[in-house]
């Protein structure tokens, strides 16, 4: 810890994703009391959307407060993205469906647990992805994942994780395997297949530890590749992904470096999306670059 931040109370601004509707406001309302009774001051903000989350976090940082990121992925990375690269503190308030980050950093969802953390805490410095200029604190993904994700947002008639179930069989179904031309570190890899992960954070899409030898500390980003292979096949890497088991098969590679970039091979005339933290940033090419030790958070 700082000299600066040695013996102060800490004082908070916790980033809200009104979306994620009462899941947000349960988890916030008995921590925020059990900071306040602390002695902490704790300011709510409500996101209007990514940008404003954003400039909501920085400006809460250049004050000198504690961001929160409250929320699911999507919000964390955004406010904890938004903060790469600076001084700044901040805390995660796992409030979501995956929690993926959370979950990596080993962070608790329980109020009574969690206030401990943000209020005497040390801050541990992770790393982040540049993504095409943008952060990220998860991973970076192309593929049949990115267009169920695609799918999802624009399902009118479910929502949560009936959406995306639904978003990924019609994904599924249709896929057509990607030539995927993958460059790590300078050298060139050619592969067909149904996604590639460039993963800071072992797990992503709501629990599934897609990169289990991922550290979000070594400087490192673990390249995932599950290669052509029959549907059924790949139904049965999806249920071997909880576990991270899936990595002992064959047509699953781990690939690592300190830079990626994933595009499709030229002429197959395909536009392909890619999926950051949980958001739809836009479609390939992208290049992932690792920022080492790039933001300080509130984790064990």
């Amino acid at each position: 810890m700082r000299g600066d931040e040695v013996g102060r109370v800490r004082a908070f601004t916790a980033i809200v994703n009104p979306a994620a509707g009462g899941a947000s406001a349960s988890c916030l309302t008995p921590l925020a009391r059990l900071l306040r009774d602390a002695g902490a001051e704790v300011d709510v903000e409500y996101s209007r959307g990514m940008e404003h989350a954003a400039g909501a976090a920085r400006a809460a940082a250049e004050a000198g407060r504690v961001v929160l990121g409250v929320g699911g992925d999507g919000l964390v990375g955004c406010a904890g993205g938004a903060l790469a690269g600076t001084d700044a503190l901040f805390g995660i308030v796992p409030a979501g469906r995956g929690n993926d980050f959370a979950r990596q950093l080993g962070v608790p969802s329980d109020p009574e647990r969690l206030a401990p953390l943000l209020l005497e805490g040390e801050p541990r410095a992770v790393d982040t992805i540049d993504a095409n200029g943008t952060a990220v604190l998860g991973s970076v993904y192309a593929g049949v994942d990115a267009v169920a994700n695609d799918n999802a947002n624009k399902t009118r008639l479910l929502r949560g994780s009936a959406a995306y179930y639904v978003g990924a069989l019609r994904a599924i179904a249709s896929w057509r395997h990607a030539d995927y031309v993958i460059t790590v570190d300078g050298e060139r890899h050619r592969r067909e297949g149904y996604t590639v992960v460039a993963a800071n954070s072992g797990y992503y899409g709501f629990g599934k530890h897609i990169a289990p030898d991922a550290r979000v500390d070594d400087g490192l980003l673990d390249v995932v590749l599950i290669r052509k292979a029959p549907r059924t096949l790949f139904f049965a890497v999806m249920r071997e992904l909880e576990a991270g088991t899936h990595v002992r098969r064959p047509e699953v590679e781990v690939l690592r470096g300190r830079e990626v970039r994933i595009e499709l091979a030229g002429g197959s005339g395909r536009t392909l999306p890619y999926g950051a933290d949980g958001e739809l940033p836009g479609v390939l090419p992208v290049t992932a670059r690792v920022m080492p030790g790039a933001l300080r958070v509130l984790a064990p």
